[in-house]
């Protein structure tokens, strides 16, 4: 049980406010010393799992060349090419994305998309732009609920998206899960058996889009499907 004293770290240590980065490493470190590793071994445990993953830390050589572009005007540009789409609302800009992510997580393009990379430069600054385009001044309060859906939809996708990609780390871990308790499943089988559920996960979500552009509506004015000229409503 001592061993869950790293887990109670974590919990202290993000209720405190603290470095995340921190704070799990503390965590990490009186996990492992409670275990029975000594200090030395903590720390080759961190660095095996560094190597192991190292190309998780090719998002910070990515990061850097998106601020770039967005010092550039990059969501400036994106709010303009959606606001010449009038049929374009906040909720099919969504979709679209929507059913894109999840396709190519479903072909194991999962770098695709993402937070950093692409709801907040483009797709959200997209969304925004479409209600700006229908309703004219968007408040502060609904610019931050279409932000969390963008970030939503995002996650949504790629979750039920890549499970169909055979090799992807979802399926192995369920396939060894599986095996350790005796059944003998191929991973062809689990990602065949995954596209339903992600058939119906759009379906769902594609509901919840639509009644969030219904919400849009009824909140800033105007009729879906109508767009109204900027600045007006």
């Amino acid at each position: 049980m001592l061993t869950l004293l790293g887990v109670l770290v974590v919990v202290v240590g993000f209720a405190l406010r603290l470095d995340a980065l921190l704070v799990v490493t503390v965590a990490g470190i009186v996990t492992g010393l409670a275990g029975g590793l000594d200090l030395h071994d903590v720390i080759a445990a961190f660095g095996k799992a560094f190597t192991l993953n190292r190309y998780v830390a090719i998002v910070w050589f990515v990061l850097p060349v998106i601020g770039l572009l967005e010092r550039s005007g990059l969501k400036e540009r994106a709010r303009d090419l959606i606001a010449r789409i009038h049929a374009a609302t906040t909720g099919r800009v969504l979709m679209a994305y929507l059913a894109l992510r999840q396709i190519t997580a479903s072909m194991g393009l999962t770098s695709l998309g993402g937070q950093a990379q692409m709801v907040r430069p483009l797709l959200a600054p997209m969304a925004e732009g479409a209600a700006e385009t229908r309703y004219g001044d968007v408040p502060e309060k609904t610019r931050y609920l279409i932000r969390a859906n963008a970030a939503a939809v995002d996650n949504v996708g790629v979750f039920f998206g890549e499970d169909i990609f055979i090799a992807i780390g979802s399926i192995l871990l369920i396939k060894g899960f599986l095996q350790q308790n005796g059944i003998d499943v191929a991973p062809t089988t689990l990602a065949k058996w995954s596209v339903p559920t992600a058939v119906a996960a759009f379906v769902v979500h594609a509901v919840r889009l639509v009644l969030f552009d219904r919400r849009l509506n009824r909140e800033l004015g105007g009729r879906p499907g109508d767009a109204a000229p900027r600045g007006g409503r």
